[in-house]
């Protein structure tokens, strides 16, 4: 396990067969400085808002009904 935790990935077999393997999980980072995300969000496409609404209101039905009304 200590091997896994700094970064080995083992292959598990059963009677020479491979079943499995053994990786470590990927740990995602929590935190994004603002030059980080200044720099992510200068090369990202552009967003267009009319559009995403145009688009939520040709797909979703504006006569939503509540789920506590029983």
């Amino acid at each position: 396990m200590d091997a896994v935790e700094d970064g080995q990935s083992y292959t598990v077999t059963r009677d020479g067969r491979e079943i499995g393997e053994l990786v470590p999980l990927r740990r995602r980072r929590r935190f994004v400085s603002r030059t980080e995300f200044a720099a992510m969000s200068r090369t990202s496409p552009g967003f267009d808002l009319e559009r995403l609404r145009a688009e939520q209101e040709a797909v979703l039905d504006g006569d939503l009904d509540d789920p506590y009304a029983r």
